[in-house]
């Protein structure tokens, strides 16, 4: 029988912590195995781990879309393994040894010489292959998890996962991959850890969530988290199996299952109130995805554009992309062609210079892969069209050139579909526009072609899965003319092919893909005279249709976007252009942030806004 998060969230709720043992028997493998990559200790990834469910129960309350606690969970354990490492630097642990058994002290001291050096031969082996690799490695081996539960994880199509576990063998001797397979089995959670979570936040008291009728699972419109959490022991793999049956409940309408190690009830799916059809007879005719987040949540006050601090170089033209939640901008145009490069960050709402492309470079396209960023093509200031690529490393704040894109270009549009980065359109050295797209192996360094884009233009492009959707085109008339036009790109199959037009037809505009949706921001709907509009509209890839947002507080055109944390942040570009001959008046280093409702604060707060949609 299967069971939904939301459910069994709803239990915990309403006052069955018991039942968020479940959940813990449902995660904890991939969680422990996924805090393992960050930290590279077994240790610490078992007290962060049990950090982390018991961050999660404490801060249930503030989930705002039920089905999407994998991905919050895994966030939770992305920012504990962030904030351990700073720890563990400032204050590090000092080494002593209390009065103890010589032998025990002998026993002890050569048990955890081999532990250790079991550790430092594993972490050697894995050091030895990018960190997309190794993620996905120790996802599979240690979190037992097979790749359509990895894909879901991590956001990215099984396809990808099984290509990068097949990469990941291949440059792993046999033996290596069997030590690791039977460390990993000997080093996973011990039985109790379930138990021991929940007995801890049983102790913790959450106020009833109250049924409100028309609202699935009764939820109410807040939820008051009280009582601090119980200090958990940090060795957890001694722990002795107790039996748990006499804390489950009686109830004759529950039914109790035997998920992994931890018996519990669960509510009877079959009363579960079925949220499309409750949609398909209210009012309006919005359909939001599944479980609809705006009947399923708390709603706060919101639907706003928020301002942070200002990019420290206005400028447009530039290309951004996200590691790590920090955004790269670079490159660009103020007065003069750019190659500078600023990171921002995200938690602290700063920015600060890095270091710099090698030349100046405008209509230059960037993607993100294996943690490097990859600067592709572009304009320089002596009128060329480049077909170089550079490659930043964030960890050592440095470019190296690689292979040269095959079609020098700039306005290209790159992406990355199944960890290759897809260089589309653009401008060549002809000055005309082009429809060729040429495919990127960053591993490899190797480029090849793949099938052109319908249209010869300049356009953006936003991927969903394993889907590239291309919006936003501009193409060559007297000067650009912008075209409605939509295209998705089927990598597996590559293939292009058209769908729903974009209701304001407008190029220069700034696509970008949160929870399986796009949103296309700004842009230019004319060229000559330029019109820059403030349109915010959004496209559902499953249905094939629009609905329109929430506007820019100003209107923008050739902006960058990017999303951190269920945020979407739209960065400089030009906000008044009067010829179309000359660089626009006014050049931008505003940064606007939407929040879309799925953000997470680290603090622990509910967001500053719910990323409430106008109807159409």
């Amino acid at each position: 029988m299967q069971t939904e998060d939301g459910s069994i969230i709803s239990k915990c709720l309403n006052g069955e912590p018991e039942a968020f043992g479940i959940l813990v028997d449902k995660y904890k493998s991939g969680i422990y195995a996924f805090v393992y990559t960050k930290l590279n200790d077994f240790r610490d990834a078992q007290d962060v781990t049990q950090d982390v469910f018991v961050e999660a129960f404490c801060k249930l309350h503030s989930l705002k879309r039920w089905e999407s606690f994998a991905f919050w969970l895994y966030r939770i354990a992305s920012n504990l393994c962030k904030r351990w490492i700073r720890t563990k630097i400032r204050h590090p642990e000092p080494e002593f040894i209390e009065d103890q058994n010589p032998l025990e002290i002998d026993s002890t001291a050569i048990s955890s010489y081999r532990d250790d050096q079991m550790n430092l031969l594993i972490r050697e082996a894995m050091d030895s292959l990018p960190e997309i690799y190794r993620e996905i490695l120790l996802l599979y081996y240690f979190g037992g998890m097979n790749s359509n539960e990895i894909a879901r994880a991590l956001g990215i199509s099984p396809t990808a996962i099984l290509q990068r576990l097949t990469r990941a063998r291949a440059q792993l001797r046999e033996d290596i991959i069997g030590m690791i397979g039977a460390t990993f089995n000997e080093k996973r959670l011990g039985s109790g850890f379930t138990f021991h979570i929940v007995e801890a936040v049983k102790r913790l008291k959450i106020n009833p969530v109250s049924t409100i009728k028309g609202l699935p699972w009764g939820i109410s419109l807040a939820t008051v988290l009280m009582g601090a959490v119980l200090s958990i022991n940090p060795h957890l793999t001694n722990f002795d199996w107790v039996s748990t049956s006499s804390f489950l409940s009686s109830s004759s309408e529950a039914k109790v299952l035997e998920v992994g190690e931890f018996p519990v009830n669960i509510l009877n799916t079959s009363q579960t109130p079925n949220i499309s059809k409750g949609i398909s007879e209210g009012k309006g005719s919005e359909q939001l995805g599944m479980q609809n987040a705006l009947f399923m949540s708390p709603q706060a006050e919101g639907g706003k554009w928020i301002k942070k601090a200002d990019m420290l170089t206005a400028r447009y033209g530039m290309s951004a992309s996200v590691v790590d939640e920090n955004i790269y901008v670079i490159g660009g145009y103020d007065n003069s062609f750019l190659n500078t490069v600023e990171m921002y960050d995200s938690i602290h709402d700063k920015w600060e210079m890095k270091a710099s492309l090698s030349q100046g470079n405008l209509g230059v396209g960037t993607a993100s892969a294996n943690g490097k960023i990859y600067a592709i093509g572009g304009w320089n200031s002596n009128g060329q069209y480049l077909n170089t690529v550079e490659e930043y490393d964030p960890l050592k704040d440095t470019w190296t050139r690689k292979a040269n894109m095959p079609t020098a270009r700039a306005w290209v549009s790159a992406a990355v579909v199944d960890d290759i980065i897809h260089a589309i359109g653009g401008m060549d050295s002809t000055g005309n526009f082009t429809s060729v797209v040429e495919a990127y192996d960053p591993v490899a360094d190797q480029w090849n072609s793949k099938a052109n884009l319908p249209v010869a233009s300049e356009c953006w492009t936003a991927v969903v899965g394993h889907k590239l959707y291309a919006m936003g085109l501009g193409i060559g008339c007297a000067d650009v003319c912008p075209l409605p036009d939509v295209y998705e790109y089927d990598s597996m199959l590559n293939t292009w092919s058209k769908k729903a037009d974009m209701p304001t037809t407008r190029y220069a505009i700034a696509p970008v893909a949160i929870n399986e949706k796009i949103y296309a921001v700004g842009g230019v709907s004319s060229f000559n005279p330029y019109r820059i509009v403030s349109t915010v509209e959004i496209y559902d890839p499953k249905t094939d249709t629009w609905e329109k947002g929430i506007n820019l507080p100003d209107a923008i055109g050739y902006h960058v976007g990017a999303v951190v944390d269920g945020r979407i942040y739209i960065i400089g570009g030009a906000d008044e252009w009067q010829n179309p001959n000359v660089p626009p008046n006014l050049v931008s280093s505003t940064v606007e942030v939407f929040d879309t409702g799925l953000s997470i604060s680290p603090q622990g707060k509910l967001p500053n806004t719910w990323g409430k949609i106008k109807a159409k």
